[in-house]
């Protein structure tokens, strides 16, 4: 997984690259270097696919998470790399390990504002963007959303704590082996 995310962002790198040459000559050595780099990541997405799908106890964490909206393969697989220890946490330990847990700041009297801090950016990053599709398909959690935009509450806060609403489901998910069910 750690290799994909270094070819997504090489390509990322490349194509704004290409963006700002005019020379024909040099564009196609970019168009080259590109194309070497999605046949390599194409061919990283199947050795992926196969180790999960090779994988007994991989696969069916993977069809757990699949099952929950707005999760797809590639957050699921995600999840399954990079937090291992989904499933057989307490849902602040998972809260905190992800980095979505809030923080206080507060010493003696002075009451600070709470912050996340720490934590696994990969696995934020996959969960925020998860949220953001739930957001904008108008998925289940869109809802809690939805409600704390309507309290008041700035909306980065709300996507946060519809983070970590999302990874304590999840967590309960793989702990209990059984799929999502709406209520």
């Amino acid at each position: 997984m750690a290799r994909r995310r270094q070819l997504i962002e090489m390509i990322g790198a490349e194509s704004n690259r290409r963006r700002m040459l005019t020379v024909r000559r040099t564009l196609k050595t970019v168009d080259r270097v590109l194309a070497t780099l999605k046949a390599q990541l194409e061919q990283i997405d199947d050795d992926i696919d196969t180790a999960v799908r090779g994988t007994p106890a991989w696969r069916e964490a993977e069809d757990l998470l699949i099952s929950v909206p707005g999760i797809g393969p590639r957050i699921a697989r995600t999840l399954i790399a990079e937090l291992p220890e989904l499933g057989r946490l307490g849902r602040r330990e998972i809260a905190s390990l992800t980095g979505v847990a809030p923080f206080n700041r507060d010493s003696g009297t002075l009451r600070g504002r709470r912050t996340i801090a720490g934590g696994r950016p990969v696995v934020r990053a996959a969960l925020y963007m998860s949220i953001l599709v739930s957001i904008r398909h108008k998925l289940p959690l869109a809802l809690t959303y939805h409600r704390l935009r309507a309290a008041g509450k700035p909306a980065k806060v709300a996507i946060v704590a519809c983070m970590r609403k999302l990874v304590t489901i999840l967590n309960a998910i793989l702990r209990d082996r059984k799929p999502w069910a709406n209520a």
